[in-house]
């Protein structure tokens, strides 16, 4: 079982290239789980879904019983292995999709019982020997603050070229260290540039490929069309990022 979350900075694609992994390893016939928990909850159409279940953050009351207790308290061990059936739809290439929805903050950045609930059911669902968890995280680092990834075994940062992006993929790798997460890895989308993968590599962030800019993918956007069913020169890029990314997993289960 593999569990991927996939963050980087606004814009940069990286819920295109959740959607599209998760229908890669799905074809390969990994039993595959994606999860929308970026407040924008744009995974679906990037899965080629198009009636999204209800964002799980709407059943306060289940959130309340499974994650909460009285005082503030929050349970170590909620009760989770239920939830994909109950409250998820089945997708394209039988991708199970579920939506967090938007996860209520406090302005001192506690964690809250939604947030908590994630947490747990990350670690804690049960699946098939050969699964997948795919995890769109929101833009930006704040969702590191709340510790909800961890467990996961990698997380890609997509960048693309330009200073902003290796600032935030800094920032993700200084705090990623306090919060359990050991394998980052990152993908630079919409085009190339000699500058760039050094850099990430100087931070101790190696790339798994490249992705060209490719104009199909705005035109699967603008047809509302998953990006994988409109296909693309990039296809082959991602395949191969795919492949590296399986290979780096491996790697890293193997150590353990």
């Amino acid at each position: 079982m593999v569990k991927i979350a996939i963050t980087g900075k606004g814009g940069v694609g990286k819920t295109t290239i959740s959607g599209t992994l998760a229908r890669m390893l799905a074809r390969d016939g990994y039993d595959v789980i994606a999860i929308d928990a970026d407040a924008d909850m744009n995974l679906a159409s990037s899965l080629g879904v198009s009636n999204p279940p209800e964002p799980l953050t709407d059943y306060q009351d289940l959130i309340n019983e499974r994650a909460g207790e009285k005082g503030g308290m929050f349970k170590f061990n909620p009760k989770v292995d239920d939830i994909v059936n109950e409250f998820g739809i089945v997708g394209p290439d039988n991708v199970k999709m579920l939506v967090m929805g938007t996860v209520e903050r406090g302005g001192s950045g506690c964690m809250c019982p939604a947030s908590a609930f994630l947490r747990a059911f990350l670690r804690h669902v049960v699946l098939k020997e050969k699964s997948a968890v795919i995890l769109d995280m929101e833009a930006g680092i704040e969702h590191l603050g709340r510790g909800t990834t961890r467990g996961i075994d990698l997380m890609i940062i997509v960048v693309e070229p330009g200073m902003r992006s290796i600032e935030t993929a800094q920032r993700i790798k200084d705090l990623s260290e306090g919060i359990e997460i050991k394998n980052l890895a990152a993908i630079i989308n919409k085009g190339t540039s000699s500058n760039i993968k050094p850099k990430l590599e100087e931070l101790g962030i190696p790339v798994l490929g490249e992705m060209p800019y490719d104009p199909q993918l705005m035109e699967a956007d603008f047809s509302g069309l998953a990006p994988i069913d409109v296909g693309g020169s990039w296809i082959d890029q991602l395949t191969e990022i795919k492949k590296n990314m399986l290979e780096m997993i491996a790697g890293f289960k193997t150590e353990e």
